[in-house]
């Protein structure tokens, strides 16, 4: 007798590794939804690379309009003066340099009577 009780021992052995257990249901319903929703993720990731991409055009584009904006710092003013002195120069240059004539102011003919 002690045969039998050895052959359904293994038999139970047997048995239990057709049947999954509860760890096993749950690792393979997980593994289902990951699968499920691997499809999807794909697309939110591309999705959120677009949106930081439009979120770093619309930084860049307000950053250049603020530089556009801005006052001119010292250096810009220091080479506008300079140049403002420069062009001074070169009118007052011409300016000295134009001979001084007068126009002659003609009298417009008369008209003769008809």
């Amino acid at each position: 007798m002690p045969k039998k009780e050895e052959v359904k021992k293994g038999e139970g052995k047997k048995n239990a590794k057709k049947q999954p257990s509860r760890g096993d249901a749950v690792r393979a319903a997980a593994a289902q939804a990951i699968e499920a929703t691997a499809g999807q993720a794909g697309l939110t990731r591309e999705r959120a690379q677009q949106l930081a991409d439009d979120l770093v055009q619309a930084a860049n584009r307000f950053r250049e309009t603020l530089e556009e904006l801005r006052p001119a710092g010292s250096d810009e003013l220091r080479t506008l003066r300079e140049r403002v002195e420069t062009l001074e120069e070169r009118v007052a240059k011409l300016e000295a340099a134009r001979p001084a004539t007068t126009r002659r102011r003609t009298t417009p003919a008369k008209r003769t009577a008809p």
